[in-house]
């Protein structure tokens, strides 16, 4: 299980009042009676599979501030795979992410593919956004409940203390040129917001954008959507790559959508015994 958590408090000090240490201990005990909780609770999923599966978790917080997907996650992922006796079944990912890094989404694929030669599957108990939606991509079978999300995929770019949508920034910029281009009067207004701009910077966007969108059709058509093209597969997943579908990137994509898009769904009832184990 690759779990991503806040720093757990260190021991109570001899300073500290007998009510304090007396918490921290009680802590413990709840962190120690959690871990036995979710070794039976992956059993039982792993029976209710059939016995196909090997299931492992990776998750991490969605609060503030996030904690997105990154490259070390990718190395501690192979690490667990690699020491796991995964006795031949199919690997099941129950996968709860707010995103993170495109290039570690693409490499946590190939780790998945590679311990499970005949592909994996993706639980999505509650959110796998942007990247984690990437992950889901690679996929060979993706459950979902009714309230599971998936994610747009566009990149999301830092600009000093605020993020923006790749395509808000590459559009913003396109449209001053276009403006101080057709202006026949004073341009100064149009040159002084230009000079927040970049043209590296902007050029960095677009490669940005086009490699979410090389390792969503990559993923796809080597898993789920092999044989099709590239421009068919991005027709098929449109809702995934165009920002005007989902209007925000937070947006979430149901199982409707993902299905209409031709991505390999079963949905679960959110009242069943499987789910609520999940």
């Amino acid at each position: 299980m690759a779990n991503k958590q806040p720093t757990k408090p260190g021991p109570a000090q001899p300073h500290q009042s007998p009510r304090r240490a007396l918490t921290y201990s009680r802590v413990l005990e709840e962190a120690q009676q959690g871990h036995s909780t979710r070794i039976r609770l992956y059993t039982k999923l792993e029976e209710q599979l059939g016995g196909e599966y090997a299931v492992v978790s990776f998750f991490t917080m969605f609060g503030h501030p996030r904690v997105l997907l990154e490259n070390s996650d990718a190395d501690m992922l192979e690490e667990v795979l690699q020491n796991y006796d995964m006795g031949g079944r199919r690997l099941a990912l129950v996968l709860n992410c707010p995103g993170g890094d495109g290039l570690a989404a693409e490499r946590i694929i190939t780790i998945c593919r590679s311990f499970s030669k005949s592909g994996y599957a993706v639980i999505v108990p509650k959110q796998a956004k942007s990247a984690a939606t990437m992950i889901c991509l690679g996929a060979k079978e993706i459950m979902m409940s009714s309230t599971s999300e998936l994610g747009p995929i566009d990149p999301q770019i830092s600009f000093g203390k605020n993020s923006f949508a790749a395509h808000e920034i590459i559009e913003s910029y396109e449209k001053l040129i276009a403006q101080a281009t057709k202006a026949k009067g004073r341009i100064d207004p149009f040159l002084q917001q230009l000079q927040r701009f970049d043209a590296r910077d902007i050029r960095w966007v677009k490669s940005a954008q086009q490699l979410s969108d090389s390792i969503a059709v990559t993923a796809l058509q080597t898993g789920a959507m092999k044989g099709k093209s590239a421009r068919t597969i991005r027709t098929k997943i449109r809702p995934f790559l165009n920002p005007q579908f989902t209007k925000v990137h937070g947006r979430p994509i149901y199982h409707e959508v993902a299905e209409k898009c031709g991505l390999p769904v079963t949905l679960y009832d959110i009242q069943s015994e499987f789910w609520r184990t999940i």
